[in-house]
């Protein structure tokens, strides 16, 4: 049976782009299918405002007309702009097998050459602010909201492929019931004393201006992480749109010091647990189901997705308080009003020291690690 790579450029193939991962997935307990609509309009130029700065091509590995494996590559000018001139990505990648996956790298890469690249990053699916990474630790472990699940097999063929690491993403898990340790406590109810600092929820009524605000300080705290890039005016408006179904107001923070908000953190619901059953699908029925199960949502494990503190205050006794009582009133609703158990809080770049020490908690653990890979082209 012969190997034939083939562009994606129609409508029925993302369709078929989109469907693969059920053939790759379909006997592993641990996946949860991804909302179909969600990733085709991440796809979908018109869709997406990333594609107001990027471009992308998409392939389909197939043996006699059967997709057998899938893939991205893309050329981001905002990336080229903060990564460096001839940095290109790839992602989206599945396989069914190692001859569909040098395939679909070989490909990709080529393209990326003939765009000018040099050098290739990868697995960016599409960019930092979406699934980044190749799990390579904790493929037992479903994966919480946002974040990506894969083959073991594809760290060997990617390897293969001539990629060495280029930098680890940790997720760590903790038992949230657990009360804070006393020092920790002592600084949270020394900040809670302090008349120059405020922690108040975020006002979904608001909610246009309360993601603005938020995805603003994001921008400013994240501006000298490894791998960051802004996200725009558009990209922000779009990630408030989805982001909004699954904000509660008593999960999400924003810290004032001297009455200027220079901290925030969103708790989700790991939305995962909810969509299971789906099948990737929210018609017919799906979405009154999904509609149902947001009203009071009750999942075992909560996920901090993101977190960030003002840079002029990164490294600061302040930075800490601010994170901590943050941390303990999410912790105290998780637990007590959403029934959860457990905490996932990351991703966090291997070198960021500071959300590190935030992040191991007494009870904290790395439960998984995603590798971003990196090749001269």
């Amino acid at each position: 049976m012969t190997l034939v790579i083939r562009p994606v450029t129609t409508a029925a193939d993302r369709r078929r782009f989109v469907d693969l991962a059920w053939d790759v997935y379909r006997d592993d307990p641990a996946w949860v299918p991804p909302l179909k609509d969600e990733v085709m309009g991440l796809i979908t130029p018109g869709k997406n405002p990333w594609f107001e700065h990027a471009r992308a091509a998409f392939w389909l590995a197939e043996r006699d007309g059967k997709p057998v494996g899938r893939i991205s590559a893309q050329v981001d000018e905002l990336v080229l702009h903060h990564m460096g001139a001839g940095t290109g990505q790839w992602g989206m990648f599945e396989a069914l097998d190692a001859e569909a996956a040098a395939a679909l790298i070989t490909t990709a890469e080529q393209w990326l050459r003939d765009q000018g690249m040099t050098r290739a990053l990868g697995p960016f699916s599409l960019s930092v602010w979406d699934e980044v990474g190749l799990l390579v630790k904790g493929f037992d472990q479903p994966p919480t909201a946002m974040m990506g699940h894969h083959r073991p097999a594809y760290e060997g063929w990617v390897e293969a492929a001539g990629y060495a690491k280029a930098k680890d993403l940790y997720t760590y898990e903790l038992d949230i019931r657990i009360s804070m340790v006393p020092l920790i406590q002592r600084l949270i109810t020394a900040g809670e004393k302090n008349p120059r600092i405020r922690l108040r929820r975020v006002d979904k009524s608001r909610f246009a201006e309360e993601a603005a605000l938020i995805l603003g300080i994001l921008n400013d705290a994240w501006s000298d992480n490894w791998g960051f890039i802004p996200l725009t005016e558009s990209e922000i408006a779009y990630a408030g749109k989805k982001l909004k179904p699954i904000i509660f107001e008593d999960l999400v923070y924003v810290a004032e010091y001297e009455d200027e908000p220079v901290a925030f953190m969103i708790t989700i619901p790991d939305i995962n647990e909810l969509l299971a059953d789906l099948d990737g699908r929210l018609f017919p029925f799906g979405w009154a189901k999904l509609l149902w199960r947001l009203r009071k949502p009750r999942t075992r494990r909560m996920r901090v997705p993101l977190m960030g503190v003002a840079k002029r205050l990164q490294g600061s006794r302040l930075a800490g308080q601010l994170a901590f009582m943050m941390i303990e009133k999410s912790r105290a609703y998780s637990v007590g009003k959403y029934g959860a158990s457990h905490g996932e809080f990351g991703w966090v770049l291997e070198d960021n020291q500071g959300m590190m020490s935030i992040a191991q908690l007494p009870g904290a653990d790395i439960n998984k690690v995603y590798r971003v890979y990196e090749k001269a082209l």
